[in-house]
């Protein structure tokens, strides 16, 4: 009798052992089904203070996560529950419960991105950061976001280079202005050092505005080279800059858009026309193949350059002013042609 009641047990505990198995494999396999994500992907915001109960419970009335209970107990017996951390997570429909508390444990937020533009002004690239709904924005001026980058003598114009950012949600306005300036800070440092050895230029600082006057003054990647070989040339010479580009910066807010002999009259530190050298800071933002040219501009003998007025927006060179000036007279025409 005890030798059959021995046998009773040892069956009733295999039996519970079996069917805890079973149920384990059986909880396993629900936490390893994708969630039912309606879209080709969505993102989950995680509070700070969020408890895997309440993302659970939400997922549910989302009617993404069939089974709440099951991943709550999962992450409360794993250890998981009290490590997620705050933050926007990504959603696809490849996504399921486990691989979701595996981002939320690891802090695998979804990155948005934005993308500042060359040629724009620091207020334009400032307010388009400020614009994404995804930044947390400060009430701070162009000024006091160098102070707070520890740059307070730093004028702000063309400190940040245009190249698309990725953050996560909640990055201020300021990170993202010192991240994009970190990596203009960089860029020149590498750059400046393998600079053509001749150029009449200074410092990083000089080769920046030099780029920022030729990404103005050219879309075409290849004329930036051309044009600050221009450049280079009537600094060498003690010529006049004599760029469109500056004097409308200068102008600033009382620019509407169509330039006048009067307006290159107008003596500002900006008017080239008026002003030897380089303006006193850059007028833009400059691309990296912008600094490039400027750091490597285009022999030659070119020291003019005007409009071709063809749809690619090209420019014609020349050496001498009276090329120039029979240049500047076809592009007159072309435009006359076309009214």
């Amino acid at each position: 009798m005890k030798i059959n009641h021995l046998k009773r047990v040892i069956l009733g505990l295999s039996l519970v052992g079996i069917v805890a198995a079973g149920s384990a494999y059986w909880g396993w396999q629900q936490l390893n089904v994708p969630l039912n994500v309606p879209a080709e992907q969505t993102l989950l915001l995680v509070p700070p203070g969020s408890t895997l109960g309440s993302l659970s419970r939400q997922l549910n009335e989302r009617g993404m996560l069939s089974r709440p209970r099951l991943w709550t107990w999962f992450g409360r017996f794993t250890g998981q529950a009290r490590l997620i951390r705050a933050g926007e997570y990504q959603l696809t429909p490849k996504t399921t419960p486990v691989m979701l508390l595996r981002q939320m444990v690891s802090g695998e937020v979804h990155l948005h991105s934005i993308t500042l533009i060359e040629g724009w002004r620091f207020s334009e690239a400032l307010a388009a950061i400020r614009e994404h709904p995804a930044v947390d924005v400060s009430e701070l001026t162009a000024a006091e976001v160098m102070v707070a980058l520890g740059k307070p003598d730093l004028h702000p114009e063309g400190q940040l280079l245009p190249e698309t950012y990725r953050f996560a949600r909640g990055t201020s306005d300021v990170e993202l202005v010192s991240q994009a300036h970190r990596s203009l800070v960089v860029l020149l440092d590498q750059a400046w050092p393998g600079r053509d050895p001749k150029l009449p230029l200074n410092s990083p600082y000089e080769a920046l505005v030099l780029a920022s006057i030729v990404e103005k003054e050219t879309a075409l990647d290849t004329e930036r080279a051309q044009i600050a070989g221009v450049f280079v040339r009537r600094l060498d010479r003690g010529m006049r800059l004599e760029t469109d580009p500056t004097v409308i910066y200068g102008l600033g807010d009382a620019f509407d858009g169509n330039l006048r002999r009067r307006d290159l009259r107008a003596d500002t530190p900006y008017n080239t026309y008026r002003r030897a050298g380089l303006p006193p800071t850059p007028i833009a933002l400059a691309s990296a193949a912008s600094i490039h040219a400027a750091l490597h501009p285009a022999g030659g003998n070119a020291l003019f350059f005007v409009a071709t007025a063809e749809p690619d927006g090209s420019h014609y060179f020349s050496a001498t002013y009276e090329e120039h000036a029979a240049a500047v007279s076809r592009y007159l025409n072309r435009l006359r042609e076309r009214r």
